[in-house]
């Protein structure tokens, strides 16, 4: 048969496990909350990363057409330098020239045409070292 004290030891036991059980039910309510709000932080973030992402890839095709805009500048620029280069290794320079009051035709079939301006085209060398000091063609350009 079943005594007294053996059903006061099983109402003890039950008193127990339902106290056990709603602590548990409480805690698992906390821990479902504390869940929720993580789990609404990580899509923020998520949010946050894909609008850096989009970003990022912007900036990057920005500073990518700068750089293409810069190189083309700067292939631009190389053109026109080498082509002033080209150029300057004979340099040309007008200088006044007076025409010669008496030449007999034989000197003028051998000397230099004069043209009717008075102004002749004379070769000039190159000095690379002297458009770099005046600063004229450094071939590098200033950003800043």
């Amino acid at each position: 048969m079943v005594s007294i004290e053996q059903v006061r030891l099983l109402e003890a036991r039950v008193i127990k496990t339902i106290e056990f059980v709603d602590q548990v039910t409480e805690e698992n309510t906390l821990l479902k909350s504390k869940l929720d709000s993580c789990q609404k932080r990580i899509d923020e973030l998520e949010v946050l990363i894909q609008r850096f992402k989009e970003d990022q890839v912007k900036i990057e095709d920005s500073i990518i057409s700068a750089l293409d805009r810069l190189n083309k500048f700067e292939d631009d620029m190389g053109k026109g330098l080498s082509n002033v280069k080209a150029e300057s290794t004979v340099a040309v320079k007008y200088a006044a020239v007076q025409p010669p009051e008496h030449s007999s035709p034989e000197q003028s079939a051998h000397s230099e045409a004069v043209p009717s301006d008075g102004f002749v085209l004379k070769e000039m060398p190159y000095d690379p070292a002297s458009t770099v000091e005046s600063g004229q063609l450094s071939g590098e350009l200033e950003i800043f």
